[in-house]
Parts: C-alpha cells; structure tokens; sequence
C-alpha cells in the first residue's frame, strides 16, 4: 500500500529519502485517478525497500500540489535525491510507471 504523503510529511519522506521516491497526485473525483491507484498500491508493495512510493491527495494538500505545479491529475512524479527526475501527466500502464521507476534505482 503506496503511503499517504501530505504537506506536514512531505519533506521527510520525500525530499530527505535516501530511496527514489515515486509520487501519485490524485484526487477521489478523478476518474482516471482511480485506474492508476490500485497499480500504484502494486507498485509500493513490489517496490517496498527499493523505492518510496506514495500519494498525494491534492484536495487536501494544496502546498505540494501549487509548489510542484500539479494542473491535471493524475500526475505521477518521480524524485531523486530530493529533485524531480521524470514525470508522467495522466494513466498510464503499470509497465510504464515501473520502467521510469526502475530507472532511478
């Protein structure tokens, strides 16, 4: 289960993770947002140890979403070392989302 990132945690877990960090910017009315959550729940669970995967509710955590520029959901961003490194705008197949991941590990 991909973890729930919000403003308060976003630094820790985000930008201080020594692990590539895969984040998921959703919200509940998105429909496409809920074909890629569940492949994102896959993926954290695959990944666990490897990379940090989660979510970001962007209803509820506006910060994130206005710092990084989130305009249409989902939006899938990756980071390393604290910095964006790729990024996929709307669903996309699991093999796709893995691929840009596995390229940060």
């Amino acid at each position: 289960m991909a973890l729930e990132i919000t403003d308060s945690n976003f630094d820790e877990l985000v930008l201080k993770s020594d692990k590539p960090v895969l984040l998921d910017f959703w919200a509940e009315w998105c429909g496409p947002c809920r074909l890629v959550g569940p492949l994102v729940d896959e993926i954290a669970s695959e990944y666990e140890g490897k990379a940090v995967v989660g979510k970001v509710n962007v209803d509820n955590n506006p910060d994130i979403s206005v710092k990084y520029g989130i305009r249409n959901i989902p939006a899938l961003l990756y980071f390393k070392n604290g910095e964006i490194v790729d990024k996929n705008i709307g669903a996309a197949p699991k093999s796709v989302l893995k691929e840009k991941l596995d390229k940060q590990i």
